[in-house]
């Protein structure tokens, strides 16, 4: 049955849900960005079925062209197929990387499929810019998060089994943490990877009016604060970020020690979210980029408590 939000080309409406995946369903791994190497391809299959999951891997999965998986063409049939499939249950990005940016003007085959059979992707870092075409496209909700280590992967498949609320807790230990302040908020949350958030303004980014903004990146090799007060900068003077009522911000590897001329990471985020957006802020949580990093729903209901340290997140999934 057509869902009301096949309705026109864009949609305002509420978030669709999924099922929630049963032992034995299938999930495909796709690779929309880079490629894999085949040894952590077999290790993602392992842990998937070690869920409890019937695997399988998109036809492309593993080609190259040049620092991509495939042409866009190829790495696009594999989206459109997998979420054409009945007997796929949930989309598992093999990896983040580069080049789903160059997918998301030919998506029209996978929204009409994913707004008749809502199914799940879950990906994080260059994969949120195909979480935030399906959240504007056809509020299709979706898992930012990976495989990529056992505590993550026990979460990802309770995410994707379970229609439990998530609970994720400030780590104190964090160098940002000290940046959590402001009474508690609530909204969807939305967001991901601070570049593809940003280099998603006047490119299709989501409304944010009414979200918790989830941001985190790494350190690129060479680059320094700038990397990230540009996108940030770019975000405020944009607009895009008017009407956000908290921004809940994840890991930033690369930081941690990293200072120019006085000023570390905290400085600019400081500067431009605390000071310069005026919403609470609750930092140093698990998310993104680092060993084992926990995986939380995208386009769900969230509420913020800095003073408690929590970000509470509503399932995306229905148990039946």
């Amino acid at each position: 049955m057509l869902h009301p939000a096949a309705v026109g080309g864009e949609t305002d409406g509420p978030g669709l849900r999924f099922p929630a995946l049963r032992p034995g369903d299938r999930v495909r791994l796709v690779s929309p960005a880079s490629s894999p190497d085949e040894a952590g391809l077999r290790a993602t299959i392992a842990t998937l079925t070690g869920c409890g999951f019937r695997v399988d891997t998109g036809r492309h999965a593993l080609d190259r062209w040049g620092y991509m998986a495939g042409t866009d063409e190829v790495r696009r049939a594999d989206l459109v197929a997998a979420y054409r499939d009945p007997d796929v249950r949930a989309v598992v990005a093999s990896r983040g990387g580069a080049g789903a940016y160059r997918l998301l003007d030919d998506l029209d085959d996978v929204v009409t499929a994913v707004r008749h059979d809502p199914k799940p992707l879950v990906g994080f870092s260059d994969i949120t810019y195909l979480h935030l075409v399906l959240w504007r496209r056809a509020r299709m909700p979706g898992i930012h998060g990976g495989l990529g280590g056992p505590r993550g992967a026990a979460a990802v498949r309770a995410l994707l089994t379970t229609d439990e609320p998530v609970v994720l807790r400030r780590d104190d230990r964090a160098f940002t943490a000290g940046l959590s302040t402001g009474g508690p908020a609530t909204g969807f949350l939305m967001g991901g990877n601070l570049m593809a958030v940003a280099t998603m303004v006047g490119a299709g980014l989501p409304d944010l009016d009414g979200a918790v903004l989830l941001l985190e990146t790494e350190r690129p090799p060479g680059l320094g604060l700038g990397f990230v007060d540009r996108q940030l900068t770019q975000l405020l003077r944009s607009g895009a970020l008017d009407g956000v009522r908290a921004v809940v911000l994840g890991r930033f590897p690369g930081y941690e020690a990293y200072a120019d001329r006085g000023w570390g990471l905290v400085d600019v985020l400081a500067d431009r979210l605390v000071d310069g957006l005026g919403v609470p802020v609750l930092a140093g949580l698990d998310l993104g980029h680092g060993p084992d990093p926990l995986p939380v729903p995208l386009g769900t209901t969230a509420h913020v408590d800095p003073g408690a340290g929590t970000l509470t997140v509503a399932p995306a999934a229905v148990v039946a």
